[in-house]
């Protein structure tokens, strides 16, 4: 089952940094990327920029529409047509079945700000143990997941030995 996993980094670089990272685990069979798209957000900027991640393998799972209806959602962006507007609130009632509603839509808008970035991830097979070696000293924050409790718990333990120890 695919899991959609969403990461905030103390840096408008981060997000990119850790898809770098992931391309190379999924060559390595470590993890397999159905979709992604990064949200880089600088300081000096108004807004974010979105961008889907076209070059992977299963990319297009998801699609632009969806990206671009959940990132419209959360950051404003204005990428709906007033045409499309009606329908708006049927789509985003369906993202609520993928897990996505208005706790994560608020949460994600409160964290990613000017000077930070997100990576949104639909990813599977991953070998987290293998996973955690490559990103030692980055600090990534698990915003969101679709994991069991269990899962999520798994996976925030992995990374949270990373977060505790200084860099270099």
């Amino acid at each position: 089952m695919a899991t959609l996993t969403a990461w905030k980094f103390d840096s408008p670089e981060g997000a990119e940094a850790a898809v770098q990272k992931l391309q190379a685990l999924q060559k390595e069979q470590l993890i397999t990327i159905h979709d992604a798209a990064t949200v880089t957000w600088p300081e000096s900027a108004k807004k974010p920029k979105t961008r889907q991640l076209h070059d992977l393998t299963g990319a297009g799972a998801l699609g632009g529409m969806f990206w671009g209806l959940l990132f419209g959602l959360i950051f404003f962006v204005p990428i709906l047509g007033a045409a499309i507007g009606a329908a708006t609130g049927a789509l985003a009632g369906s993202l609520t079945d993928a897990g996505i509603d208005d706790d994560f839509i608020d949460e994600t808008r409160s964290k990613v700000v000017p000077g930070t970035s997100a990576l949104f991830l639909l990813s599977d097979n991953a070998v987290l143990d293998r996973i955690k070696e490559r990103f030692p000293g980055d600090h990534a924050e698990l915003i969101h997941t679709n994991l069991s409790n269990e899962q999520e718990a798994a996976l925030r333990h992995a990374f949270e030995d990373t977060e505790a120890k200084p860099a270099g």
